[in-house]
C-alpha cells in the first residue's frame, strides 16, 4: 500500500511557473557532485535517484533488474488509459507536438502549453496525481488546434471538449457521498453511463460473501455493459483488454524468469505470468502467496493491478511497477520492527478480540529503486505493504519496504524551509533537525510493518472495500498511521536500539500535528475539500486529538504575529489519545461499522479551516517549494559483445524530464488510442 507517500514530505510548497536548472545536472560522480532537483513547474518538482549498489550485483542479477524494469515500462500505457478514456488520445497529441513543433517556442502560449503537457506526463493524465481534479488549460484551443495542425496531428470534438470544458468529467476520482461515486468519478473503471447501484448489485450478485479465502474481486477488470444490456466484466489479459502491452509485460517476465535468484523467486514470477495469460484471479492469489514467501535473494518487484485508491468503489487496481535492490545495512537495522510484530501486537491499545494471536510472515527491508512505471511513477510512493488481500496476509504474511534512495533523493532535493516558518520554537526546530530524519524512517517502518499487518476482523464481517466502501482505504491508513503513532513514543523503541531517546517520537509528533493541521493545506485550492485518502486520514487524526485534547490542553493553538502554530504541550497525554483513537478505528474496520467510519472521516478529515488554509497559502507563497514531487527514472543500457550477447548493464542518469517522457512515449506505446 501506498502509505506515507506524502507525510514525510512535509517540507514542499507551491510555486507555479516554470524554473530551469542553474547548471547542467551531473551523470556521474559524489553524491556531493549530483543535481537532485532539475526544474520545477506548476506544483511540482522534478527530481533525481540514483542506484546505490547497482554495479556491485552479478551481471545475472543486472539482467533480472533490466528485464523486470522492461517489464514495467512496457505496461506504462496502462495506467494512461486507467485514469480516464481520453487520456492516450490526448497524451499521444501532445507528445507529437512537442517532438515535432517546428513553429514558435518561445511565446508565452507555448510556455503555458508545455507546462500542461508536463502536468499530464506527470499524472499520468489531464486530471492532478494528488488532488484528481481536471487541469484547465492556459492556453486557447484555438491556439492548441494551429498546434495540431501544425504537426499533422487530429483530435475529435469530443477529446477536445474533455480538455477544455471544465464541466465534463472535472475530477479523477469523486468521493463525495452525497453523489453518484460511479458517474461522478472519470476513471476508466466503469462505462460512463453506469451508476454506483448497479456496480454494486453487480458485484453482490456475484460474491461468496461466504468465502473465507475469497479473491480481489473485480480488481483486474472493467466493468461494461454487454450488448443484452447486462453487466459484464471486460478482464485484462494477454487475450483481453490492455492485450498488446500485457503481451510485451509477459516477453520480458519469462526473460526475467530464466535468470531469477532462485526457484522460489523463479517460481513466482511463473505464476505472475500465468496471471497474466488468464486474468485469473485465483491466479492472482497464487502469485501473492509465492511472492510473500519468495523471500530469499538480493532483487525484489512489484508488479501488477495493485492499489484500489484511484476507484472510487476501492475495487479496481491501477497497474504499478517497482524494481528493487535490498540496502542489506539499512533492512538489517530495521529488521528488529518485523522481529517483534508480536509483542506490538500484543501491546497495543485495541480491544483483545482484535489483535491477532499469531503475527506471522511479516518481513520488511530497506531497498533501493532500480525502475519504476505505472502508478508509481513519476510521482512514487516512499513505503510499500503487501499484499492487499486480507487473509492471505494473515496466514502468509506480507512484505514491507521502504524505498530509500527515494527517500534519500527526497531529503536532497528539500531544505528546511517550511520547518522554519511553521514550528512554534527553536525547541520543535532542534529536535527536526536532529530526529526528523531517523523519525521518518522509523514511522515509516511501523506503519508498513507493524500498521498494516495489525488487528483482525470479527468472524462474519466483509472485507473493508464491501463493509466500509469509500472510506475503507483513508481508515486503513488512519490505523496503520496511530499504529506507528502509538508506539513512537514507547520506551520499547529505545530498548530495542531503534533510537537514541523518546526524543526522536516527540519530534514525529511534532511533524506529524504540523503537517495534518496546516502544511497539507497547501496541496489543495481555497474553498475545496480534501479528497485524497492519505490527506483525509492526517487531518482526520489530527483534528481529533487537537479537539479531544481541548480540556488538558494537550496541543496548543498558539498566534504570534499573525502566524499561527500548533504546540504539543503533553506528549503522552498525546500519546493516549492516538491510542483511544487507534483502539475505535480497528474496532470499525474490524466490525464493519460504516456509519462510524464514515462519521469520523466526515466530520474531521474532510472539511477544511478557511482561516487556516488561507494563512497556510499565503505563508507558503513566497517560499518557492513545491508540494509533490516526480522522479526521472535512470536508464538501464545493455553492454552486448560482438555475438549481440549481455556482457554488462550500465546505469545512465537523464536529467531531461520531458526527453524522458517522449522516449518512453517512442518506446513503450503499445496500446491503440481506444481499448
Amino acid at each position: 500500500m501506498k502509505n506515507l507517500m506524502h507525510l514525510l514530505f512535509a517540507l514542499l510548497l507551491a510555486w507555479a511557473g516554470c524554473q530551469q536548472p542553474a547548471e547542467k545536472p551531473s551523470q556521474t560522480g559524489s553524491d556531493e557532485d549530483f543535481v537532485w532537483k532539475t526544474e520545477q513547474f506548476a506544483d511540482k518538482k522534478i527530481i533525481r535517484y540514483r542506484i546505490p549498489g547497482f554495479d556491485s550485483l552479478t551481471l545475472q542479477q543486472k539482467k533480472l533488474v533490466y528485464y523486470l524494469v522492461q517489464a514495467g515500462l512496457s505496461g506504462r500505457d496502462i495506467i494512461y488509459d486507467q485514469n480516464y478514456r481520453h487520456n492516450l488520445k490526448i497524451r499521444r497529441a501532445l507528445d507529437h507536438i512537442v517532438r515535432d513543433y517546428e513553429g514558435d517556442r518561445t511565446t508565452d502560449e507555448w510556455n503555458r502549453f508545455l507546462v500542461y503537457a508536463k502536468n499530464v506526463w506527470f499524472s499520468n493524465g489531464i486530471h492532478h496525481h494528488y488532488s484528481g481534479d481536471k487541469f484547465q488549460p492556459e492556453f486557447s484551443r484555438a491556439y492548441f488546434q494551429s498546434l495540431l495542425e501544425a504537426v499533422g496531428h487530429q483530435l475529435d470534438d469530443e477529446v477536445l471538449d474533455a480538455m477544455f470544458d471544465p464541466t465534463i468529467d472535472p475530477k479523477r476520482t469523486n468521493l463525495d457521498p452525497s453523489k453518484d461515486l460511479v458517474k461522478a468519478s472519470a476513471v476508466n473503471f466503469y462505462d460512463p453511463d453506469l451508476t454506483e447501484a448497479e456496480v454494486r448489485a453487480f458485484y453482490e450478485s456475484i460474491i461468496d460473501k461466504n468465502d473465507p479465502t475469497p479473491p480481489e474481486w473485480g480488481l483486474n477488470s472493467k466493468v461494461v455493459r454487454g450488448p443484452d444490456g447486462r453487466l459484464m466484466e471486460r478482464r485484462w489479459y494477454a487475450d483481453g483488454m490492455y492485450g498488446p502491452a500485457i503481451r510485451e509485460i509477459i516477453k520480458w517476465l519469462e526473460k526475467a524468469a530464466e535468470v531469477a535468484e532462485n526457484e522460489a523467486q523463479a517460481n513466482a514470477l511463473r505464476i505472475l505470468i500465468d496471471y497474466y495469460r488468464t486474468g485469473d484471479l485465483e491466479k492472482w492469489i497464487d502469485y501473492n502467496v509465492a511472492w510473500v514467501q519468495a523471500t530469499e535473494g538480493d532483487v525484489d518487484y512489484i508488479n501488477g493491478f495493485v492499489e484500489v485508491y484511484n476507484d472510487p468503489l476501492g475495487m479496481k487496481g491501477t497497474y504499478e511497477t517497482i524494481v528493487e535492490i535490498k540496502d542489506f545495512e539499512a533492512s538489517a537495522r530495521m529488521q528488529k520492527v518485523a522481529e517483534n510484530a508480536q509483542w506490538f501486537e500484543d501491546h497495543s491499545p485495541i480491544m483483545d478480540q482484535h489483535k491477532k494471536e499469531n503475527v506471522v510472515g511479516v518481513s520488511y527491508n530497506v531497498v533501493n529503486v532500480a525502475g519504476e512505471a505505472g502508478d508509481a511513477s513519476p510521482s512514487t510512493p516512499i513505503g510499500v505493504n503487501l499484499p492487499n488481500n486480507n487473509w492471505i496476509r494473515v496466514e502468509y504474511g506480507s512484505k514491507s519496504v521502504s524505498l530509500g534512495n527515494i527517500i534519500d533523493a527526497y531529503n536532497k532535493a528539500d531544505g528546511p524551509v517550511l520547518l522554519h516558518e511553521f514550528a512554534c520554537d527553536e525547541a520543535e526546530i532542534e529536535r527536526a533537525e536532529k530526529y526528523g530524519s531517523l523519525a521518518s524512517k522509523i514511522h515509516t517502518a511501523l506503519h508498513e510493518v507493524i500498521g498494516h499487518a495489525s488487528g483482525k476482523l470479527e468472524p462474519g464481517v466483509g472485507s473493508p472495500a464491501e463493509t466500509l466502501k469509500n472510506y475503507a482505504s483513508p481508515l486503513e491508513e488512519a490505523r496503520a498511521d496511530l499504529v506507528a503513532l502509538y508506539f513512537m513514543m514507547d520506551p520499547k523503541m529505545v530498548e530495542l536500539g531503534l533510537m537514541p531517546s523518546l526524543e526522536v517520537g516527540k519530534a514525529a509528533y511534532d511533524s506529524y500535528i504540523r503537517n495534518g493541521l496546516m502544511l497539507q493545506l497547501r496541496r489543495i485550492e481555497p474553498g475545496a475539500t480534501i479528497e485524497e485518502a492519505h490527506m483525509r486520514n492526517r487531518q482526520m487524526i489530527a483534528k481529533w486529538v487537537y479537539e479531544k485534547g481541548q480540556p488538558d490542553n494537550v496541543i496548543e493553538k498558539v498566534v504570534h504575529d499573525g502566524k499561527t502554530c500548533f504546540k504539543i504541550n503533553d506528549y503522552e497525554k498525546l500519546r493516549a489519545l492516538f491510542g483511544e483513537l487507534l483502539r475505535e478505528v480497528q474496532r470499525i474496520k474490524s466490525q464493519g461499522d460504516y456509519e462510524a467510519g464514515r462519521a469520523l472521516i466526515e466530520n474531521y478529515g474532510v472539511q477544511v479551516d478557511p482561516e487556516i488554509h488561507a494563512e497556510v497559502l499565503r505563508r507558503t507563497e513566497h517560499l518557492h517549494i513545491a508540494p509533490y514531487g516526480g522522479f526521472i527514472n535512470p536508464r538501464l543500457v545493455p553492454v552486448t559483445d560482438d555475438q549481440g550477447q549481455i556482457i554488462d548493464i550500465k546505469v545512465e542518469y537523464p536529467d531531461d524530464f520531458t526527453a524522458q517522457m517522449l522516449e518512453y512515449a517512442e518506446q513503450y506505446s503499445f496500446l491503440p488510442d481506444e481499448n
